[in-house]
């Protein structure tokens, strides 16, 4: 197997890359880097996802530190979140653990040149503290609300309910037709920064030829990874017309967007 691995979304990952670099086009929240000290890692590159409210998009990089694992993030302007392949081949750092900069990675190289680097760094191999991601109802009226901190916990079963999720809004450059894992009354995720050829808000594209209505919380105003936040306080950044045609708009808040799904 290749020193340096690519996946669009590090959620579904095999024991297979275990002591591998892996470039992952996730965001670099907290949970996906226990995600990578799970994997047994030797380093990590993820999307900053326009670092965002608490700078929740690179959270994981000093949770990485505190394990002794090498982490990286590109800047989300400059290559794709939800898109490994194109992480690698135009990505530029923005930010790096401590760990990752003593083995001579640096904001401004290229994601190929320091994944090359991050090649030099140990595996991970020792317990990994638990860390699950959340999955709440937040109301049952007048409309069914889900929290879901990821998107991969909504479930066909969710079908009719207005589902919050933490993550990016993004399409994954190996599924570019799907959007959400249920027929949702109406669905939410968060901007990523935009970023590079928009791509933190193309999956609401997706969800509109899917008849779902859809948006995009500020990224900003919600700390990515995080359903609850984007619930408490989320504005709204990006939406699509089947939200528009139910009387969403850009900037109202989320309950607001649940509460013209009622009407």
């Amino acid at each position: 197997m290749d020193a340096i691995q690519v996946a669009d979304s590090i959620t579904k990952l095999g024991s297979q890359l275990r002591g591998t670099v892996l470039v992952a086009a996730s965001h670099g929240g907290r949970f996906c880097g226990y995600l990578a000290a799970l994997a047994g890692l030797r380093g990590v590159i993820f999307n900053d996802a326009g670092v965002g409210k608490d700078n929740a998009g690179i959270g994981s990089l000093d949770y990485l530190q505190g394990l002794g694992l090498a982490a990286a993030a590109i800047a989300h302007t400059s290559a794709r979140i939800g898109d490994g392949a194109d992480m690698l081949k135009r990505g530029r750092i923005s930010f790096c653990n401590e760990i990752a900069r003593a083995l001579g990675c640096e904001e401004g190289q290229m994601c190929r040149e320091a994944a090359e680097i991050l090649c030099n760094g140990k595996p991970f191999e020792g317990d990994v503290p638990g860390y699950e991601e959340s999955r709440s109802v937040l109301q049952e009226v007048p409309v069914l609300t889900i929290a879901c901190d990821s998107a991969s916990l909504v479930t066909p079963e969710d079908a009719g309910a207005f589902i919050i999720t933490g993550s990016h809004g993004g399409v994954i450059a190996g599924r570019p037709d799907y959007g959400i894992a249920a027929e949702a009354r109406g669905a939410v995720f968060n901007d990523a920064g935009v970023g590079i050829d928009r791509a933190g808000v193309r999956r609401l594209e997706v969800l509109d030829r899917a008849g779902i209505p859809a948006g995009t919380v500020d990224a900003m105003t919600a700390c990515i990874g995080d359903a609850v936040s984007a619930w408490e306080s989320g504005v709204l950044s990006y939406v699509n017309l089947q939200a528009e045609r139910c009387g969403v708009k850009v900037g109202m808040t989320v309950p607001e967007f649940g509460e013209r799904l009622s009407f």
